[in-house]
């Protein structure tokens, strides 16, 4: 009846904790490595300024070109850093008489750091095989130039940038990026410049490419409603347990005690269980009790060896994810074994990594066996 009970309250306690991680489906990035990716562009941009506008935008448009490197920590958000230049123009009245331009280029090198944000992920969810997503992008900057008034002297300018992103996924590894940017910063042309600030607008195309291709890990939400009824069978089960336990205990009270002599006593181990919430390797109360049954039970056979094999949730993770998992769990119930007493020659840890249905439900997966 003991056994009964504490296998029951072992099964509720497992599928409980699993109730509790009830989540939207989300992606990660598995390795810290996954999801990196270089990039270059080039395009055109024209620098905003009154002295411009006088003159006419269109002739202050010049090149420019950038080098990017970043990481997307899912498919919404990721983070890049980002060096551009070229040359910017601006015609100015500076030291003319009246109604006279004169055209002035000025080399610039401009490094940002830039916060990502997929705007068609985080409205329609993550697809793979999506071909076009738009994306924001903003973040500061510094610009690095040889301001007018000190040419000996290299300016580090702080400006800042927003702007949107198209990009065209033309396979795993490789897309096509069109950028349209908006940027301000205090003005490279110094004192020849009627502003103190310039605005540069610009269009770039470029590619970019992500070693290895773009790898997101899956968290699928959990199936609420076989929990529950899962749930409420265990708890059932619980019930009537006890109210056997309680009338099995009011029909010994009249029993008379009978003596018998014992030749020999051994206690065998049958296999047994402690379950783990999803992602979790930390054994919660429940299974601190099993965990001191069973450590009972296998200091009084000292000479038998026993396996500790953990389990981890196939539909849940990754493949490496889940052998770590699973191996993580065995090693944290084989250090609970040895704390309670049991020596290590007695105990044998493996873990079987992800596995599929072995008692017909995900979230039993997530368990250790020691038999």
């Amino acid at each position: 009846m003991k056994s009964k009970l504490v296998i029951l309250s072992l099964l509720l306690a497992g599928v409980a904790s699993t109730a509790t991680a009830q989540y939207k489906e989300t992606f990660y990035s598995d390795n810290f490595k996954d999801n990196i990716f270089i990039g270059i562009g080039g395009g055109a941009q024209v620098c905003v300024n009154p002295d411009n506008s006088d003159y006419g935008i269109g002739n202050a448009i010049t090149p420019i070109l950038n080098i990017s490197v970043g990481k997307l920590f899912n498919p919404i958000w990721g983070v890049r850093l980002q060096a551009a230049g070229a040359w910017s123009r601006l015609y100015s009245e500076y030291g003319l008489a009246d109604g006279l331009y004169k055209k002035l280029n000025k080399h610039y090198v401009t490094t940002r750091i830039e916060g990502l944000y997929n705007l068609s992920n985080a409205i329609y969810g993550y697809n793979p095989n999506r071909l076009f997503t738009l994306s924001a992008f903003a973040g500061p900057g510094l610009t690095f130039a040889k301001a007018f008034g000190d040419q000996k002297t290299i300016d580090a300018l702080i400006n800042g940038s927003v702007g949107l992103m198209g990009q065209f996924n033309i396979c795993e590894n490789w897309d096509i990026n069109v950028e349209a940017r908006g940027e301000v910063s205090p003005s490279i042309f110094g004192s020849k410049s009627s502003a103190y600030t310039d605005g540069a607008v610009s269009l770039t195309v470029g590619t970019a490419y992500t070693f290895g291709g773009k790898k997101f890990v899956s968290c699928k939400p959990v199936d609420n409603t076989a929990l529950n009824n899962a749930i409420n069978e265990c708890r059932e089960q619980l019930s009537q347990c006890l109210k056997d336990l309680a009338d099995t205990q009011d029909s010994l009270k009249n029993v008379k005690p009978e003596i018998k002599e014992v030749v020999h006593e051994k206690t065998i181990v049958n296999p047994m269980a402690v379950f783990f919430k999803i992602g979790s390797a930390k054994i919660d109360g429940y299974g601190k009790v099993n965990i001191k049954l069973i450590a009972d039970a296998m200091k009084a056979n000292p000479d038998a060896k026993y396996k500790i094999a953990g389990y981890a949730d196939k539909a849940t993770g990754s493949i490496s994810l889940n052998k770590k998992l699973s191996e993580k769990r065995a090693k944290v119930v084989y250090n609970a074994l040895i704390d309670a007493g049991v020596s290590k020659d007695q105990l044998i840890r493996i873990g079987f990594g992800g596995t599929s249905n072995m008692f017909g439900k995900n979230y039993l997966n997530r368990v250790v066996i020691m038999k």
